[in-house]
């Protein structure tokens, strides 16, 4: 079982946003739940949230031998 509510997100895309069957299955979860507004619910990424990404996945420094632009 993928966890999804398969019948409920169908009544929502076929019935409630008018969308014919081959658009709903053509759409990810993440559009189908924007398009219903749910995403709406995410908060704004805070600075506080951005120190954490930035400190979690840092740059790389150029020479480092993770450069993949061919640059030394």
């Amino acid at each position: 079982m993928s966890g999804l509510d398969w019948p409920g997100l169908m009544r929502a895309g076929l019935g409630g946003l008018g969308l014919r069957p081959e658009e709903f299955w053509r759409l990810t979860p993440a559009e189908l739940a924007l398009m219903l507004g749910e995403a709406a619910a995410t908060p704004p990424l805070t600075r506080a949230r951005l120190s954490e990404l930035a400190a979690a996945w840092p740059d790389q420094v150029k020479g480092s031998g993770d450069d993949r632009s061919g640059r030394t």
